[in-house]
């Protein structure tokens, strides 16, 4: 099983991981956030992207203020770089593009392991797993038609 808490599995992963593995070490992305517990989620770690996925990254937020601050000294040199509220679930969000890559870094006051984008992201690497390439080509055929991970997952 991958350990997607460290992101060194990225540089043996595809091309398109390979290059994220580039750019979060270029940028020091994880260094940057290094006391919140940063983890890599979303479409790419389990190559199921395509071609506009963004690098969805959560962290461990206690301290949304402290938070803010570091996000805005680290990262608001960075093209469309914006800060919003999620009301929903009581988080921060950032996004900004650094090179040809969308970054979303969500800050809430759950552990990483127990938010749910990383519980959803080993849910949906198991059934990858289970079900084979096959099927994963089809999920990533049905996300380049627009749907979303879950429903693609879902519509199988």
């Amino acid at each position: 099983m991958i350990d997607f808490k460290d992101i060194s599995y990225l540089k043996s992963g595809n091309e398109r991981q390979q290059k994220v593995h580039q750019l979060l070490i270029a940028h020091a992305i994880f260094e940057k956030l290094d006391k919140y517990k940063p983890i890599l989620v979303g479409t790419i770690p389990i190559n199921i992207d395509i071609e506009n996925s963004d690098l969805d990254i959560i962290c461990y937020v206690q301290n949304n203020e402290q938070f803010k601050d570091d996000l805005v000294h680290h990262f608001q040199q960075e093209k469309e770089f914006v800060i919003s509220n999620n009301i929903k679930f009581s988080a921060l969000k950032a996004n900004f593009f650094v090179d040809d890559f969308e970054i979303e870094i969500f800050g809430q006051n759950t552990p990483t392991e127990k938010q749910n984008a990383y519980r959803h992201m080993l849910i949906e690497h198991q059934i990858l797993l289970e079900k084979g390439e096959d099927f994963r080509l089809q999920i990533v055929e049905l996300k380049n038609l627009g749907y979303k991970t879950e429903p693609a997952l879902q519509s199988y």
